[in-house]
């Protein structure tokens, strides 16, 4: 799908989508738990269709009912074999790996190519060490435990999915386990929105130190009754807007959430009075946004940046194709990238989504301002499936080439 956007003026107050993030965590520990939760304020994107199906494939029951969804918790130690089908989430693929190591059956993690070509070396690392059976063929990963309780060293800058991932699977196996951090620890906010889940689930992990994580099994997830936070990372766009100059405004994020992409306000406050320096490190979700905003305005440098190239896609090569097209320049060295943004001016080509719901989005910003067609539009429906609508009730002029 491609779509036609021509120069506005956005205006309103844009209520902030639920977060993917916490959405994930809220029905993966519901699917756990032993009886009946009950998460509210769920988005049904690609990304959280693929959980829902993967809870399914597990054997807990899941119930949607426009905005709220009724989980019936598995018990997953006694799961026979299955197949999960993680669609194009990283996440899902990540958090539910380990807990199919757990019963001992053969297990399968399907998914598209590009899924399945991001790293995963950390679990194929734990099965290589413990005599688990991991194996990717390309079209799926096929993994058999049973996991043991023990000493897990991780990664911190891969991703950190893997540690949440343990987080979840390591309370139900029998005896003690500890997760050792090998620094740097970064995306360290997505690993606290995963303890907070947790503690509501009614587990607790000692932190003992700030890279060491100790789980005494086995513990019991009890049923929740929860409602998703408002997204930082989607209301992100938003804001990328209003401090463009345009009267918009978004409700519905907790400004004390432990969401590390809460940030956003204070980068583009910093972005949109001169050039600026920032660690991309704990928000990579938002480069992006943030690397089209600061072609927009005066330029910036980003470290952290190394982990970009392994998301949905190549993010600094995608938005340095794409942002070429309106004249802004972007040099990538190790583990940074300089925004240079002196020949800014209106995309003289159709950018290409990058099948990237992030990268359609944060051109989209761009075009709200100079006007330019997308192509691939439809990857939006990964987290944010209403995104355009969204842009055209706050008087974006968008129109749907098919």
């Amino acid at each position: 799908m491609k779509v036609i956007i021509a120069p506005s003026k956005p205006h309103g107050v844009i209520p902030a989508p639920p977060s993917k993030s916490d959405s994930h965590r809220l029905l993966i520990a519901a699917g756990l738990a032993k009886g009946k939760s009950e998460i509210k304020k769920i988005d049904l994107s690609a990304d959280i269709e693929a959980t829902i199906r993967c809870l399914r494939a597990l054997g807990a029951g899941v119930r949607v009912e426009e905005k709220t969804v009724y989980v019936t918790g598995a018990d997953i130690r006694s799961a026979g074999n299955a197949v999960l089908d993680c669609g194009e989430c990283g996440t899902t693929a990540r958090f539910f790996l380990p807990l199919c190591l757990i019963p001992g059956s053969e297990m399968r993690i399907s998914g598209s190519e590009r899924l399945l070509a991001r790293p995963m070396t950390v679990y194929e690392n734990i099965c290589s060490e413990r005599g688990l059976i991991y194996e990717n063929s390309g079209s799926e990963i096929k993994v058999r435990g049973p996991l043991e309780a023990g000493r897990f060293a991780v990664r911190g800058d891969i991703s950190s999915q893997f540690v949440s991932g343990l987080l979840y699977a390591l309370p139900l196996l029998n005896g003690k386990s500890v997760i050792e951090i090998i620094p740097p620890f970064e995306s360290r906010p997505y690993v606290d929105m995963t303890l907070a889940v947790l503690r509501k689930a009614g587990i607790e992990i000692k932190q003992t130190g700030s890279l060491t994580f100790e789980i005494d099994g086995p513990c019991e997830y009890r049923p929740l009754c929860e409602t998703a936070e408002g997204d930082w990372s989607n209301a992100a766009f938003i804001y990328a807007l209003k401090y463009l100059g345009f009267g918009v405004d978004v409700s519905g994020v907790n400004t004390g959430s432990l969401q590390g992409d809460r940030v956003c306000v204070d980068l583009f406050k910093k972005l949109s009075q001169g050039y600026t320096e920032a660690d991309l490190s704990d928000c990579p979700d938002l480069a992006p946004v943030l690397f089209t905003f600061a072609g927009m305005n005066r330029g910036a440098k980003f470290t952290g940046t190394r982990r970009l190239e392994i998301k949905e896609s190549d993010r600094v090569a995608a938005m340095a194709r794409e942002l070429k097209k309106a004249g802004i320049e972007i040099e990538q060295r190790e583990n940074e990238v300089i925004i240079h943004p002196e020949g800014f001016h209106a995309p003289t080509e159709v950018f290409c989504g990058q099948n990237d719901h992030r990268i359609v989005m944060a051109l989209s910003v761009m075009c709200a301002v100079t006007g330019g067609e997308i192509d691939g539009a439809q990857a939006v429906a990964k987290s944010w499936p209403a995104f355009f609508e969204t842009l055209k009730s706050a008087g974006v002029e968008i129109q749907y080439d098919t």
